[in-house]
């Protein structure tokens, strides 16, 4: 039942968000003794956005700006982006993640998580993890990816870089900065999957990266997204979506290529805007 009121409440939210009037005034015409021999003609006012109504998301008639909206309202209710930007601009995150090795053994570390997003362009990540017999670091300054350990800095590998990369790039958070971070969606039209319903929307970054996002057609929220790095489909599966501080979070996601599990994360706790020292950014 709350689903159903939170998708009633989300689609009113926005049909008056996209109902405010774009209209472009026409300017008056200035009186004249003389007819002007070759008048111009006047520009035609804009087309007026027509609001989200209930039957067109029933309907799945929706553009692709309209579902992404649809859903960064849903994740961010009841104001949508104004709230996430908001209460988003600094995030702590603690949890365990479980890592699948080549040959089947599992590791599992604890992590916590600092994030600092700007207005606009790229923000500073740090991730720190705690193996059974290692800590160590990796850190995105919003120029470059380095690691730290002992407090040395150091070169990630080639595939631990990546890796670490890639869960920036393709992100829940990347999608609800898609205007801040330049991207472009286009449609990937409709998929039943398990019996569900999805929209599914291409998003193009502005270095030209790629990321297939799954929405539900009806709760608009992100239930998986895929990409491919190195030639190799990675898909990861969100669930257990909650509360935190008045936005969504998945508290859940599995990482997979094909039907092979390669990490699970497991939200233990996560804050939204506290202070986060610029300090944990920099090379030691």
């Amino acid at each position: 039942m709350f689903d159903v009121f939170l998708r009633g409440l989300t689609v009113a939210v926005i049909a008056i968000v996209f109902s405010i009037s774009l209209t472009a005034q026409v300017p008056a015409a200035t009186a004249s003794p003389t007819p002007a021999a070759s008048p111009t003609p006047s520009p035609s006012p804009s087309p007026t956005p027509a609001p989200i109504t209930a039957e067109m998301v029933a309907s799945g008639n929706l553009t692709v700006e309209q579902i992404a909206e649809l859903s960064i309202a849903t994740y961010g209710f009841p104001n949508g982006r104004a709230t996430l930007n908001q209460i988003r601009k600094t995030a702590v995150e603690r949890g365990k993640v479980i890592i699948t090795t080549g040959d089947g053994q599992k590791d599992t570390a604890t992590y916590q998580r600092w994030f600092l997003r700007p207005e606009t362009g790229a923000g500073k990540t740090r991730l720190d993890q705690q193996f059974p017999n290692a800590k160590y670091s990796l850190i995105h300054d919003g120029a470059e990816i380095f690691g730290v350990f002992n407090d040395s800095s150091f070169v990630p590998r080639e595939d631990a870089s990546t890796v670490f990369q890639n869960q920036l790039l393709h992100s829940i958070d990347a999608f609800h900065r898609y205007t801040e971070n330049g991207s472009q969606f286009v449609s990937g039209g409709r998929e039943k999957i398990l019996g569900v319903d999805h929209h599914v929307l291409d998003m193009t970054d502005k270095q030209g990266r790629k990321t297939k996002y799954f929405l539900s057609a009806k709760s608009f929220r992100i239930m998986m997204l895929e990409y491919e790095s190195g030639g190799v489909t990675y898909r990861r599966k969100f669930y257990d979506n909650r509360f935190a501080q008045g936005t969504l979070v998945p508290y859940r996601s599995v990482l997979m290529v094909g039907d092979k599990v390669l990490e699970e994360v497991l939200v233990g706790t996560i804050t939204y805007g506290q202070k986060v020292d610029d300090g944990l950014f920099v090379k030691p």
